[in-house]
């Protein structure tokens, strides 16, 4: 995992593609916040924000 963010970061850098990073980290986080969220008891208050 680590070894795919230092080629995507050289890529970006190479490229000058720097606009892709907060469409990654938004992507990031919002895929995190679904995988947390399945199944616990914190997402009946995580649904309602949406």
């Amino acid at each position: 995992m680590f070894e795919f963010m230092i080629e995507l970061w050289a890529f970006m850098r190479e490229r000058k593609k720097f606009w892709l990073l907060p469409i990654i980290v938004i992507l990031t986080l919002f895929g995190s916040l679904l995988v947390l969220t399945q199944g616990s008891a914190v997402a009946p208050f995580i649904y309602t924000l949406f």
